[in-house]
């Protein structure tokens, strides 16, 4: 098992990518801390966990909120002793808007917990990981980091920050033994793509689990050579076999 004895915090992780890489960090021997802000979901991956022979707790907290993440990095040090890996990935999105429709409410909620969010954790379980001089942080960033998108502003804007901010970090806790990454998927078959898309996914979309497996990579003693880097993990979504589909604007109501 490539993770066996290690301590895991996923953000986002009752759902789409963050669940499949929960249960996958699971076959590989972590302990997990599922993190969202619906305790319900938590305790259903938890459960699955747990059926599988895994450990694993769930923790509700919201990730734009400093006292709700250091109140779930305390509950994962007191269950597991131990931090070793953090995966930033709990991201919300907004319906097709554009720029001169947006309130300022809707883009400071999306930065509060797309970017603001993976600060938050990053910086409570960096005192941990520091002490151990060891760690690894996976910062989930997209597709929509590479490149804008008429309606998608504020999404993008934090995927593409996020890229920096793990390269910003990386340089940052090298010498701590602490590598940090990115990840950008394309096209995932995840809750919020279909809800964006009312359920009228695109032929290329990819399944969470192949991110998952590049988590996995990363967050195992096989990526110590990567940091520092954010991998496009675009599958049947990359540019290169055909473009991204549009995802057209609600009808108004």
């Amino acid at each position: 098992m490539r993770l066996a004895r290690k301590a895991a915090i996923i953000t986002g992780g009752s759902r789409g990518i963050g669940r499949a890489i929960a249960l996958a960090f699971a076959r590989e021997g972590a302990k997990i801390a599922i993190i969202s802000r619906t305790q319900a979901r938590n305790k259903e991956v938890v459960k699955q966990i747990l059926a599988s022979g895994g450990e694993a707790i769930a923790v509700e907290a919201d990730v734009s909120k400093k006292e709700d993440v250091d109140r779930m990095v305390k509950q994962t040090l007191d269950a597991f002793q131990r931090v070793d890996i953090l995966v930033n990935n709990a991201a919300v999105n907004l319906p097709y808007r554009r720029v001169v429709d947006l309130t300022l409410q809707e883009w400071n909620w999306v930065l509060s917990i797309n970017l603001t969010g993976q600060f938050l954790c990053a910086k409570a379980v960096l005192p941990n990981m520091i002490e151990q001089r060891s760690g690894k942080i996976i910062n989930l960033s997209s597709i929509g980091g590479r490149r804008g998108a008429a309606g998608r502003a504020p999404y993008r804007s934090t995927k593409a920050a996020i890229i920096n901010f793990t390269e910003c970090l990386a340089a940052e806790v090298k010498e701590f033994g602490i590598d940090v990454n990115a990840i950008c998927p394309a096209i995932v078959d995840t809750d919020m793509l279909r809800e964006l898309t009312r359920g009228n996914l695109p032929a290329n979309v990819s399944p969470p689990e192949e991110i998952a497996a590049v988590a996995v990579f990363l967050a195992s003693d096989e990526g110590a050579g990567v940091t520092g880097t954010a991998i496009d993990a675009f599958g049947t979504g990359n540019p290169l076999f055909a473009p991204l589909p549009a995802i057209p604007p609600a009808p108004k109501s």
